[in-house]
């Protein structure tokens, strides 16, 4: 089955007239971010096209992608949209919610019970406005999108952060808050500030035991968490014909790791046979039909640097595996340097978990050069050494590994099967451990690292790896290994023998639905109450939740692990606001002053909300970095925070806090950081409020002084109508009427 035929003959149809028309009015060469950008504006090719960094543009993104966890609040948003169907092919997709424990025979009946409620709702809601519903144990949705819809020069938003997977078929493919997805389900135009373009140009081609993974591992140590903010970042040069679809796909999932908007691979035959391969003949055929128009121009690869807003360059061939980590994925250290700073860095050596899967390497050729690995020291008669833990990627990619010996080949291993799901990627993992605080060393194949991330242990070591170098360091039982050993890795990029024929897990959208399932008095699902609209005055004596010290990422703000059955209760969710925040002034989490006592964060915050005072949250660099969990600005939201005053944001962050009515500001002096002391009460001038003009905020100190910063924003004429109707929800709905 094909999905959506009609609206992809639809995109080809246009695409090549609508590229032609922006290429002459833009007056030069064109990127393929360029291309697909332009050709998916809202109203068409204008005389003149926005310019990077400088002005915001509406698009009309082709479909929308949701996973359980925060299709919850988007569906519960889309709701009070007016909207009785989508606008666009949308998707529900059921992988955040099972827990990872004893392997998927008892864990997926278990989140099958557990979260029946949850499933319902979702299942229900998706009939009665025509989304397509995908099972539990289907699959991680960037896998299943990328096996089922993804296509070149589309453009997608997905409430996942890591939903640009899908630049691996060469679409633009972006994360957001469940707002934005409101807006694209509900036919309106979606705002996004014209990103720079970094180009990556890859040289060479992967030898011995590199892999794909190990490209972006390299690029995250080179741009940091924060170095692709406000960036698509766009690969080119030979190097990029020798990398697998999948392989592609998952260095655009890892762009998430760098801030980066979305990443994208130009289009290539290993796309056109992943096309063919997942059954999408006819669409590889209509992309071939325009191959030209889905990679770059010839101008800009013979001079990249005049067309790029930066240039990255990576030689394939001198390529070695990553192993990045821990507490960050931007640590990036090379294997054949790692013992050293294992020694010097005093990290625990032993490896306890290696753990493959995830959205970022679940694929085929990912569990089939993982088996190569694990029979080539079955076969010399070793056993591992660490605990093995598999989370295949799909329905489909289970099935034909299974088929294909190489589940049997993991088994062997003693690797334990998990759900075609999460699991312990997103703290979904109920760990078997004598001691869970201990200080230990895990390896995985994921994309994220943060402290407590995986299993809730803030000293578990989590370190970033490929899914061979995995195993490897499974059986060595140590965080290092020398990969120029003589052997090394081999898998097929797609199954010789063709996907196996199985059930997908998949449920269309019925015409003659029933009403959406809520239960009265539920603790899982609660419908929204619109947030009320801005007073009109300046902010006033609002109270200091908590100045938050170091990386404070969406994890921080908005835990996920035992959290995630929250997701659709606002009220509920807000109890672990900031919970895992610093405390500038204690150094202690979850751990605020609040009218002579401490308190934890939401309680606080609660109380400065019903006093009718609010309160404003002060961080540091690259708030809301991570996740697009929305749930973190609602939150604060909801618990009556009206302001974050940070030192930066990261991108989906500081678009999610508009969206919900909660200012975004940051210091314009950084240094004036440090002005902001316990006890303070603030004053912000949101009354002046206009596009490219700073705020003055002043600090009123517990001593009876008073400080006054200057601090700036990014909102335009729309984002400021959100903030003053309450919220961008509220805004739509004002619009509609």
């Amino acid at each position: 089955m094909v999905f959506d035929l009609q609206m992809i003959r639809a995109h080809y149809g246009r695409y090549a007239s609508r590229v032609d028309e922006a290429r002459k009015a833009l007056g030069r060469p064109m990127t393929l971010s360029e291309k697909i950008l332009f050709a998916h504006l809202y109203d068409g090719i204008p005389s003149k096209l926005p310019s990077r960094q400088v002005d915001y543009a509406f698009f009309r993104p082709d479909r929308v992608a949701m996973q359980d966890a925060t299709a919850q609040m988007a569906v519960l948003q889309f709701m009070n949209s007016g909207r009785d169907k989508v606008a666009v092919p949308t998707t529900v997709h059921c992988d955040h919610l099972v827990c990872a424990r004893d392997g998927v025979e008892t864990d997926l009946p278990a989140a099958l019970k557990a979260n029946a409620e949850v499933y319902g709702f979702l299942q229900s809601a998706a009939s009665r406005y025509g989304m397509g519903f995908w099972k539990p144990g289907a699959g991680i949705i960037h896998q299943v999108v990328l096996e089922n819809y993804a296509f070149p020069g589309g453009m997608m938003v997905g409430t996942d952060s890591h939903t640009p997977n899908a630049g691996g078929l060469g679409m633009i493919a972006i994360g957001v808050g469940g707002a934005d997805a409101v807006d694209v389900m509900a036919g309106m135009e979606w705002e996004l500030r014209m990103p720079k373009i970094t180009g990556v140009h890859l040289t060479g081609r992967l030898r011995g035991w590199a892999s794909p993974k190990d490209v972006i591992l390299k690029l995250a140590g080179i741009l940091t968490v924060k170095g692709g903010t406000n960036s698509i970042i766009e690969y080119f040069g030979e190097g990029t014909r020798g990398i697998s679809c999948t392989g592609k796909a998952t260095i655009c999932n890892m762009g998430a790791e760098v801030g980066a908007t979305c990443s994208l691979f130009p289009y290539d035959g290993k796309m056109s046979e992943y096309l063919r391969a997942t059954g999408r003949s006819e669409v590889a055929s209509l992309a071939d039909s325009c191959a030209s128009y889905l990679t770059a121009d010839p101008e800009v690869l013979s001079d990249p640097s005049k067309y790029y807003d930066r240039i990255i360059e990576i030689d394939l061939d001198e390529l070695e595996p990553y192993i990045n980590g821990p507490f960050t994925p931007d640590a990036a250290t090379p294997i054949s340097e790692m013992a050293a700073r294992v020694k010097a860095k005093g990290y625990p050596e032993q490896v306890q978990v290696s753990l493959i899967g995830s959205c970022t390497n679940s694929s085929y050729q990912d569990l089939a050069r993982a088996a190569s690995v694990a029979r080539h020291f079955l076969d010399r008669g070793s056993k591992p050494v660490a605990q093995l833990i598999i989370n295949p990627g799909s329905e489909r990619i289970y099935a034909t590994a299974e088929r294909d010996g190489i589940i049997g080949t993991l088994r062997q291993a003693g690797a334990t099967l998990m759900a075609n799901a999460c699991g312990p990627c997103i703290g979904q993992w109920q760990r078997k451990t004598d001691d869970p605080a201990a200080r230990n060393s895990i390896v995985t194949s994921f994309n994220r690292n943060f402290a407590k991330r995986a299993d809730g242990n803030p000293n578990t070591n989590a370190f970033i790896v490929s899914p061979e170098t995995a195993v490897a360091l499974a059986f060595t039982g140590v965080l290092h290994f020398d990969p120029k050993s003589g052997f090394a890795p081999a898998g097929p990029e797609l199954p010789p023998d063709g996907f196996a024929d199985c059930p997908v897990g998949y449920i269309a959208p019925k015409d003659d639905a029933g009403e959406v399932m809520i239960r009265e008095g539920s603790d899982r699902i609660q419908k929204l109450e619109p947030f009320p609209a801005w007073d009109g005055k300046d902010i006033k004596g609002a109270a200091l939740l908590i100045k938050t010290k170091g990386k404070c990422t969406t994890d921080h703000i908005s835990m996920a692990g035992k959290w995630l059955r929250y997701r659709g209760h606002l009220e509920n969710i807000s109890r672990n606001m900031l919970m895992g925040a610093v405390n500038a002034f204690n150094s202690q989490t979850n751990s605020v002053l609040c009218q002579g006592t401490l308190m934890e964060v939401w309680e606080a915050a609660r109380t400065y909300r019903d006093s009718g005072t609010g309160s404003v949250v002060v961080a540091e660099d690259n708030y809301g970095e991570g996740s697009s969990r929305e749930h973190a600005a609602m939150e604060p939201r909801f618990l009556g925070v009206k302001a974050v005053i940070a030192k930066s944001f990261a991108r989906i962050h500081e678009t999610n806090l508009k969206k919900q009515g909660v200012l975004a500001l940051c210091f314009c002096d950084p240094a004036d950081y440090d002005k902001v002391l316990e006890g303070d009460r603030i004053d912000i001038g949101c009354s002046a409020l206009e596009p490219g003009r700073n705020l003055v905020v002043t600090l009123h100190h517990t001593d009876g002084t008073s400080q006054t910063v200057e601090v700036s924003h990014t909102y335009n004429n729309q984002q400021i109508s959100w903030f003053k109707a309450g919220s961008a929800l509220n805004s739509l709905k004002n619009d509609r009427h």
